[in-house]
């Protein structure tokens, strides 16, 4: 208990890195990816984007992510996670300044690679905390907590900007990047200032630290990489779908539903807030149910939510549709950042996780340019949101045949 007040709190220091981990994803998740969604048709129309351009520039942010996790393992053990971490929001904040000040479709492709190179730098590391600071009985909950920081961002996005573009008219989504970037460079100064790499740095154990279980290491061994592929497997299928809904909602809810840019921000401002929940509520879940019931959970949610928008069904089921993906929105990150953890112990979870996340960042590369070509050849999203909900529903069985843990029951 006296470890809990060495540095003056009521409580242990793992909780300020959850909560300063929280505050790194909402910049470099929510403000430097999500944010896109609501500021698409704006930018759109003033530089007179297609839907492929569109798509393409939302791969362009994964491109760069996915880039920034091949070397995040490396990366974080030759500079430790603390630093690695300011570095890459720093880089976000920057390049979302600078998007608003781009004149056209390749400028903003540039600026926006490197966004998702400074998220990806931020991100991994910032999960792969989770496993150093908390025993496995809390990991899942820690991990929620940090990955509601997209809900947030999506919340706080969702109403920023539709009010910047009234104040300021058709340009208005330049002085949301530049605001948004701003926001962000505060942030990253609090995340370098609070994070720590690990608990021994300040003489304290994790967060329900047990003595080390004597049945960990050996199975662990024998089936590590086979159960990484598989993660990386249903991790892919997130990857490639959950963006596709992200990116292009907004969009379909103006262009095809016919909503204003105000009642759309609403609606995701909704997604927002039922998402910052949803990491919380999977990882608790995950703790107490296991890892693999958690994930198929998550994922028929998803397929439902995906579904519900490919139908052309009346405008009361984008509610139901905007409901089930809020909820379980983060659930994926969340399970899958405890799970390394749970395979592989707290030392070799970053690398697991940037593994898997190789996996992820393949999806997510793929998902949008996809669905914005099958988009722009058919003249409607419907076509996208119904892959997407096939390739969730394959999630869900792949989940199914997921090996348990060491140790889970």
């Amino acid at each position: 208990m006296e470890q809990r007040w060495r540095r003056g709190l009521p409580f242990h220091y793992g909780w300020v890195v959850v909560l300063t981990g929280t505050l790194s994803v909402f910049i470099c998740i929510g403000l430097g990816r999500f944010a896109l969604g609501m500021l698409l048709p704006a930018m759109g129309a003033s530089v007179g984007l297609s839907y492929s351009e569109m798509g393409f520039i939302s791969t362009a942010n994964f491109i760069g992510y996915l880039a920034a996790v091949v070397v995040s393992g490396y990366l974080t053990a030759r500079l430790g996670a603390r630093i690695l971490i300011f570095a890459g929001l720093l880089l976000v904040a920057v390049t979302m300044i600078l998007v608003g000040r781009a004149n056209g479709f390749y400028e903003i492709l540039v600026f926006y690679v490197l966004t998702g190179i400074g998220s990806g730098a931020s991100n991994v590391p910032v999960m792969g905390l989770v496993s150093h600071w908390f025993g496995r009985a809390h990991r899942g909950k820690a991990a929620g907590w940090m990955v509601s920081g997209s809900g947030i961002a999506i919340v706080f996005s969702g109403m920023l900007v539709p009010a910047i573009n009234n104040a300021v008219g058709p340009e208005g989504w330049r002085t949301s990047w530049t605001v948004l970037g701003a926001i962000s460079l505060g942030g990253a100064v609090v995340c370098g200032l609070l994070l720590r790499n690990r608990p021994s740095d300040m003489g304290l154990e994790a967060v329900g630290a047990a003595p080390a279980p004597v049945v960990r290491q050996a199975p662990v061994r024998k089936s590590g990489r086979g159960t990484l592929f598989h993660l990386g497997a249903i991790y892919f299928m997130f990857g490639y779908t959950y963006p596709i809904y992200a990116t292009f909602i907004v969009t379909t809810l103006v262009d095809e539903r016919g909503f204003t840019e105000s009642t759309a921000g609403v609606f995701w401002a909704w997604v927002g807030f039922l998402s910052v929940f949803s990491g919380p509520l999977f990882g608790a879940l995950s703790d107490r149910l296991g890892r693999r019931a958690g994930m198929m959970v998550a994922f028929t949610l998803h397929a439902g939510a995906y579904s519900l928008v490919a139908g052309g069904l009346p405008d009361a089921f984008l509610y139901l549709s905007i409901g089930l993906f809020g909820i379980a929105a983060w659930s994926i990150p969340t399970i899958m950042a405890a799970a390394v953890g749970d395979y592989m112990g707290p030392e070799k979870a970053a690398a697991a996780l940037g593994l898997i996340t190789l996996f992820f960042g393949i999806g997510q590369i793929s998902g949008p340019a996809v669905a914005g070509m099958l988009a722009e050849a058919a003249g409607s999203f419907s076509g996208s949101f119904l892959m997407a909900a096939v390739v969730a529903f394959v999630a869900v069985v792949l989940a199914l045949f997921l090996r348990r843990p060491p140790g889970e029951c």
